[in-house]
């Protein structure tokens, strides 16, 4: 791992030169792609829309150029500007052809992909974050679940778990300490939470 104990899930940078529950039906994609992003609700009545960016710097998702949707089609995303809120991945773009609110509604929840070859290859202890999305996550003693999102909420990376038995998913810092090692390849990764992680019901709470 880097020094200072942590991993990365690899946010792709500025470029140089799974179905969603809800919204646009999602169709068979090239393996080659990564995600990059995801469109939220609307914003506003002229066809604006919030964007969960997954790169490095959030706002360069809009320096891609045309982006591969869920559906099968191109968007092109423009005049990204962060979300109010204070949460660094959110945003509020506008999408070249998206004009009313009913055109940004459609697109709710819709996931953004770029192909992988244009994101050059991580480096040592980062991961692509949708090469850690679905991935086991296994404790000392077992599986303990399955990874369903890396969020970042300012304070770094987190892992987000769906645990069997549980309607709540449940975080952990996607740290060295926390995360000793991620086998993509594998499909699955070691985790060493802290003592009393999983001792809260939160299915009483």
């Amino acid at each position: 791992m880097r020094a200072g104990g942590k991993a990365r899930a690899l946010r792709p940078p500025a470029p140089a030169g799974a179905e969603a529950e809800r919204g646009p039906r999602a169709l068979p994609l090239p393996e080659n792609l990564v995600l990059l992003g995801e469109f939220g609700r609307p914003h506003g009545l002229a066809g604006e829309i919030r964007l969960k960016s997954h790169t490095g710097d959030p706002k360069a998702i809009a320096s891609y150029g045309p982006l591969t949707g869920a559906d099968g089609r191109t968007y092109l995303v423009r005049h990204a500007r962060q979300a109010s809120g204070g949460q660094p991945d959110l945003l509020v773009v506008r999408v070249e052809g998206v004009a009313t609110r009913e055109a940004a509604e459609a697109l709710n929840r819709l996931r953004l992909y770029a192909p992988r070859d244009k994101l050059g290859e991580p480096e040592e202890d980062e991961f692509f974050l949708a090469d850690l999305v679905g991935l086991r996550a296994e404790g000392p003693d077992g599986p303990l679940g399955r990874v369903v999102a890396v969020p970042d909420y300012g304070g770094g990376d987190l892992l987000e778990i769906a645990l069997p038995g549980r309607r709540r998913t449940a975080l952990l810092p996607f740290t060295r300490d926390f995360v000793p090692e991620v086998d993509v390849a594998g499909g699955r990764l070691a985790i060493a939470p802290p003592e009393g992680w999983l001792d809260e019901d939160d299915d009483e709470r």
